[in-house]
């Protein structure tokens, strides 16, 4: 058993409800930019003062008031990042209600469960196809009274509606909740199993953001500058829900954007043009592999990858020397650095807005090589570790002794320690109250105060925090060997070409993956072939192709291969014809796989898969993966 915990909290102790921070800094600050809203089919974006806001947060909460919601009622926000989210919540907050935050992405059932399981009085939606989804599940939800839609004027509807409230009202309400009133009721992901609806009180959200701010604000803002936060993931998550509560409580300008991916969130970024930047650890390497395709379609490929090497060596002198290991980059390397920034690295920045500097990761761990690249070209990666159950953080890196590859360590007021199993424990004012309407999961999670989270880590000498695994995904092949797949699947992920890996293996022989591409560098592969006729004809041409992309991948495993021993090596894989998502329910709504439905989906191709294999005349060497039959052809 390994223990861990850092001085006391350096954040002063919660008082009162979250939507006490809006009015606060109406106060303090009533013409401080705290939102900003992109105009409609525009680039710009109109900002709203604190004033304002506390103000819209008022005319809300009347109107919820007049609707017949009382303290402790509870009302499901079903909508994507945006305005309305926020101004929303907080107005819930101030009458004392709970809000219970659902992806609208999530299916029929997930709706039903969770309504039904948290006995919501009320939902918000978007749009109308988001209304006939509940609207169908209706008949089971007895508590059930309102479905406000945001796209057919629900906010305008309440405002109307409350006129008739007198202000006084909501603040008497709001100057009755308490920190520990519940806040936030959080469904986990439901990676196994139904979701389990975790009490996050008022406490348990500050608690973090508040730690966060007094701690490690100062690295979000430039000097001079107010500082920016361009909130783009999904606020029924808890990492965004932290991001949100870091802006109001910090007096950060947030703006909202909605869709996490592709061109529209580069667009967004570099007109909202952002201090600070909080993504997951697949938008860092989508933003990477953009990167290194962008090069080389443009005939750059060749300086792109001679400017990512010294950036990570850069990065990683600077490292050693932060943390007293080193003398710092040498007189060459910062030459080349210095020249690369004038060519490649400020390019780099200016797609992310230009003026980004640091940034954090969470939800699973960063791949070292990724953080070393960002910290390299100019943007320090502050990767940190929480969960649901944490109301987010747990750990984060300290300033100037940051250490890329772990998650940092423990944050001030919380204690955390490694079980002989490798298992994380902690306990702190951020831990949940518990799961609603499951004392059995409640107790089996909270052990003599402490949280079993499930996931599995190492602690240093110096108290950093390195996360393995989960528990519940190791995997034991047929030889008793016991393998964590994150690692592997981590690695493998940075090879261009792919896109997911989910490492198989239980009772097999050996361990094995499926894998899915990347469709972008896909495209971009293909073209960069050599466009050799064959006199055999377009099925021979195909086949050539489809064996140098054999090659390609087989290359990938090998190299994630290289980092583990013999035993804990893919030996077999096999590539998918279509990616893992939350459509075809192989993802949860977080982008978290879905290991046992990925297994049950694919359970014939990994019985192919290993009895391909079996048919092999020899084991392959440690660097040569198997086997790829007749039948895996991705071209299809």
């Amino acid at each position: 058993m390994r223990d861990f915990a850092l001085a006391p909290s350096i954040a002063a102790p919660p008082v009162g409800g979250l939507a006490d921070s809006v009015f606060e800094r109406a106060r303090l600050e009533p013409t401080l930019p705290v939102l900003a809203r992109r105009v409609p089919g525009s680039a710009e974006w109109t900002e709203i003062s604190a004033v304002e806001l506390r103000d819209t947060v008022v005319d809300l909460a009347k109107g919820l008031v007049a609707s017949g919601i009382s303290p402790g009622h509870r009302v499901a926000l079903m909508a994507r990042t945006r305005y309305e989210w926020t101004v929303l919540s907080y107005a819930l907050w101030a009458v004392g209600a709970e809000i219970v935050p659902v992806y609208p992405t999530a299916s029929r059932d997930q709706v039903e469960w969770i309504l039904r399981d948290a006995a919501c009085v009320g939902v918000v939606v978007e749009d109308e196809q988001a209304v006939m989804t509940v609207g169908s599940v209706c008949a089971s939800l007895p508590m059930l009274r309102h479905v406000w839609q945001l796209d057919a004027g629900a906010l305008d509807n309440l405002v109307a509606r409350g006129e008739v409230v007198p202000a006084t009202t909501v603040d008497s309400l709001r100057r009755i909740v308490l920190p520990d009133s519940t806040a936030v009721i959080s469904y986990t992901s439901g990676s196994t199993g139904r979701p389990l609806g975790c009490a996050l009180s008022h406490r348990n959200l500050a608690a973090p953001c508040d730690t966060l701010l007094a701690g490690w604000g100062h690295q979000v803002v430039p000097p001079g500058e107010q500082a920016s936060v361009l909130a783009f993931l999904p606020f029924s998550h808890v990492y965004g829900l932290m991001v949100q509560g870091l802006c109001v409580r910090g007096g950060i300008l947030m703006g909202h954007h909605g869709d996490p991916g592709g061109e529209a969130l580069g667009e967004a970024l570099r007109t909202f043009r952002p201090t600070y930047f909080c993504a997951v650890p697949s938008v860092y390497e989508r933003i990477y592999k953009g990167f290194m395709r962008a090069a080389r379609e443009s005939g750059r490929g060749a300086l792109f990858e001679r400017a990512a090497g010294t950036a990570r060596d850069f990065a990683l002198a600077s490292e050693r020397h932060r943390l007293g290991e080193g003398p710092g980059p040498g007189f060459d390397l910062r030459l080349q650095h210095a020249l690369y920034e004038r060519t490649v690295y400020r390019g780099l920045r200016g797609a992310l807005g230009g003026r980004v500097r640091r940034a954090s990761s969470g939800g699973t761990p960063l791949h070292r090589e990724i953080a070393l690249f960002f910290e390299g070209i100019g943007i320090y990666l502050n990767d940190g570790y929480g969960l649901t159950e944490t109301a987010g953080g747990v750990t984060a890196q300290p300033p100037g002794r940051e250490k890329s590859g772990t998650v940092g360590k423990v944050l001030p007021g919380m204690d955390l320690r490694v079980a002989d199993d490798g298992e994380i424990l902690v306990r702190g004012p951020s831990v949940f109250q518990g799961y609603v309407n499951d004392d059995a999961a409640t107790r089996n999670a909270l052990r003599g105060g402490w949280l079993a989270t499930g996931d599995l880590g190492v602690l240093d000498s110096d108290g950093y925090l390195t996360i393995t695994g989960r528990k519940k995904d190791v995997i034991i092949t047929s030889n008793g060997k016991s393998v964590a797949p994150a690692a592997l699947e981590q690695r493998l992920r940075m090879h261009p070409l792919i896109h997911q890996a989910v490492v198989v293996g239980d009772g097999r022989p050996c361990v094995g993956a499926l894998i899915t591409l990347d469709p972008d560098f896909l495209a971009y592969w293909r073209g960069t072939l050599e466009p050799r006729p064959d006199p055999r004809g377009r099925d021979a041409r195909d086949a050539r192709e489809e064996n140098a992309l054999r090659e390609e991948v087989a290359r990938a495993v090998a190299a994630a291969n290289s980092t583990v021993s013999r035993s804990e090596s893919i030996r077999v894989f096999r590539v998918l014809p279509e990616p893992f998502d939350v459509a075809n329910g192989l993802l949860t709504p977080s982008m978290k796989l879905r290991r046992d439905a990925i297994v049950e989906r694919y359970a014939l191709e990994i019985d192919a898969m290993y009895q391909a294999r079996a048919r092999t005349r020899r084991d392959p060497a440690p660097d040569e993966p198997a086997v790829w039959d007749d039948s895996d052809n991705v071209f299809r």
